[in-house]
Parts: C-alpha cells; sequence; structure tokens
C-alpha cells in the first residue's frame, strides 16, 4: 500500500510539473523588450538598473534570473552584464559583457526594475559595477544550486560595490553563494 501512495505521489508530481509548461519551447519563447529602459535617444543622462525575471519553465515556480543594465551619460546604448549557465557548456565563459537590449523579457517572462539609478553620479557607479563585474571569481563555473550562478553574479557586483545597496529577493537563488 505504502509503495503505490509513493507510486502516486510520484506521478502526480509528474503531471504537474509537465501541465505548468505552455508548450511553447525556449527557442520560442519571448526576448522582446519589455519597454522598462529609458530610451537612449532621449536619455542622455546615466542610467543603471538590476532587473529580474522569473526563471524559465517551472523554475520560476520559485527563483529568479538576474542582471544588470547600464548606459553611460551620452551613450546610445546599454551595456548588460549578466550569467547565463549554457554558455559553459562547450567550455566557455559564463558571464558576459556586451552591448544588448537592457529589459528583454527573460525567454518568456516579463523582468522587472529591482535597483534603478539615474542621472549625477551614476557615472561612477557603472565604473564600479564595471570593474566588480570583470573582478568575478566564477567567470566559467555555473551551478544551479547553491551557485555560482546569475544571481551569485549580481549578489557579487552588490557586495563590491557597497553603493548600490542593492537587496535581492529571496527568489534570488545563489545569491548567498558569495557571503
Amino acid at each position: 500500500m505504502y509503495r503505490q501512495i509513493r507510486i502516486l505521489c510520484v506521478l502526480l508530481v509528474v503531471i504537474t510539473l509537465l501541465g505548468c509548461s505552455s508548450g511553447q519551447g525556449w527557442r520560442s519563447a519571448s526576448r522582446e523588450p519589455a519597454g522598462l529602459a529609458p530610451d537612449p535617444a532621449s536619455t542622455p543622462e546615466a542610467v543603471l538598473q538590476v532587473y529580474g525575471a522569473d526563471a524559465w519553465g517551472w523554475r520560476g515556480w520559485f527563483a529568479i534570473h538576474t542582471w544588470v543594465a547600464a548606459k553611460r551619460s551620452g551613450e546610445d546604448g546599454y551595456t548588460v552584464y549578466d550569467v547565463v549557465g549554457w554558455r559553459g557548456r562547450h567550455g566557455g565563459p559564463v558571464m558576459r559583457i556586451s552591448r544588448d537590449v537592457p529589459d528583454r523579457y527573460w525567454f518568456g517572462e516579463r523582468p522587472r526594475v529591482i535597483r534603478e539609478y539615474r542621472g549625477e553620479g551614476v557615472d561612477q557607479l557603472i565604473e564600479a559595477v564595471d570593474r566588480a563585474a570583470r573582478a568575478y571569481p566564477w567567470k566559467r563555473t555555473y551551478t544551479i544550486f547553491p551557485g555560482p550562478n546569475s544571481n551569485t553574479f549580481t549578489a557579487w557586483i552588490g557586495s563590491q560595490v557597497p553603493e548600490l545597496e542593492l537587496e535581492l529577493p529571496l527568489s534570488a537563488i545563489g545569491k548567498s553563494y558569495v557571503e
């Protein structure tokens, strides 16, 4: 009887997890801009934003993915600082610093701004964030739990740049890896 109950429980969990999928694969999930970042063409001031979005698939029930986007004064685009595990599958670095859309949907999940800075003094903050990101010690290492992962990266930047006063939410699994 106990064994049948265990099997039934496992089946219910599997059915539940399968049912939570939209049927849409990550390849076709939206990566469009969410419209949260100020347009660089009409925003001459410096902008620094920390984003979070629900993780893809069932992981989004309890976890988010975080990243940082920055635009220095007068720049015409954003630099995005992020860590993504699949980049390391073939030996490449998981950390990336590149010109990109700052507020993309995270594979179908709308991002939200966790922290934002604009205007005077933000260029210096961006410089500190850039130095911290480049000094990140786990550029080629990714582990979903306990880390290092994308949230470890964002927490690392926050720990190296205390002026950010960055408090990641509980759902940023891996943030405690740096403590």
